[in-house]
């Protein structure tokens, strides 16, 4: 059995990376969706396990202090985290893994893994566009929104360091890269 892919794909927030890992998921049903830790709340339609484990703290602190996570970051003021033994595992059993994390944790995900690790950035049109699409989900106060935007101001300095990057200005340009790109990380070319 060939060994599995790491595909990870990070974008700031608010800039569709949810909208369009949920259409390449269903076109290349191979992708497996690797599921991280995290400590924040879980939000309207999302399902522990499915999207996230949601855990305490506490116990992600513990699991952190064990060397468990291949990866770890703290953002918005919440911890999120993947756990090695979950992705090694998937790899060897031939799973194409599939990650949604943030710049920290590719550049943690690059340091263990290398070439292995092919990174994609999302990034939105503007931090006006970004900003506006934040404001437009309703789904944060105005001080985490203007933390996230201050958080995207910093990642995006760093699109350039990753394997790929795609701005999402038209959703179906931006899926036509990513669906050309992640196609061609399977398939192996």
């Amino acid at each position: 059995m060939s060994r599995g892919k790491l595909i990870v794909i990070a974008a700031p927030s608010g800039t569709g990376k949810s909208t369009l890992i949920s259409k390449l998921r269903e076109d290349i049903p191979s992708l497996q969706f690797s599921v991280s830790c995290t400590t924040r709340g879980i939000r309207k339609g999302e399902v522990d396990g499915q999207h996230y484990h949601f855990i305490s703290v506490e116990e992600f602190l513990k699991l952190r202090e064990q060397n468990e996570f291949v990866e770890w970051a703290e953002v918005h003021s919440n911890f999120y985290g993947t756990k090695k033994s979950t992705l090694d595992e998937g790899l060897a059993m031939g799973k194409h893994l599939l990650f949604e994390i943030d710049v920290q944790g590719c550049d943690s995900l690059k340091e263990i893994y290398g070439d292995e690790a092919h990174v994609i950035f999302i990034e939105p049109p503007s931090v006006e566009i970004l900003e506006t699409r934040l404001r437009g989900r309703a789904t944060d106060s105005t001080d985490v929104i203007n933390i996230r935007l201050n958080n995207a101001k910093k990642e995006l300095t760093r699109k350039d360091d990753f394997d790929y990057n795609i701005v999402n200005d038209n959703f179906e340009e931006a899926y036509a890269k990513l669906f050309k790109i992640v196609s061609g990380i399977v398939k192996g070319s």
